[in-house]
């Protein structure tokens, strides 16, 4: 994985990694790089027409090796702004390690899944869990 690699070409790259490779190689370029990069994307693949006039704080609690990584997605008037850190209130909070993360985040997992096996956890607004992947755009 690289910055200048596009989404498709790094759905393609993570699909065929178990996940051990898939750690080690987020483990080699330094889980913060990777989720600002992720996070960063997801401003981009925001689509304020399917949010509609929603606004709402969610809060990703993401394990990794060197511990917790907190982020914080923030749509309001049709935008989204993400940053690291926890949320003072969040309307919803995402737990799971860094693996289910970008396995998620690259449509390789699906959310219900992870969540039914135990490997997502959520705290606060479930429904509004379910309703937030229409959000954003599919890019690969």
């Amino acid at each position: 994985m690289s910055e200048t690699q596009d989404p498709a070409q790094l759905a393609e790259a993570i699909k065929g990694m178990s996940d051990d490779d898939l750690k080690a190689n987020l483990k080699e370029q330094g889980y913060d790089t990777v989720l600002q990069q992720i996070f960063s994307g997801m401003e981009e693949a925001f689509s304020p027409e399917k949010a509609g006039n929603t606004s709402a704080v969610i809060q990703y609690d993401i394990e990794t090796d060197d511990g917790t990584k907190s982020w914080t997605v923030n749509i309001a008037d049709g935008t989204c702004k993400t940053s690291s850190g926890a949320a003072d209130s969040p309307r919803v909070t995402l737990q799971m390690n860094i693996i289910d993360f970008v396995r998620l985040i690259f449509r390789q997992a699906d959310g219900m899944q992870l969540f039914m096996s135990g490997k997502l956890k959520l705290k606060g607004d479930m429904m509004f869990a379910q309703q937030m992947q229409g959000y954003f755009e599919q890019r690969f």
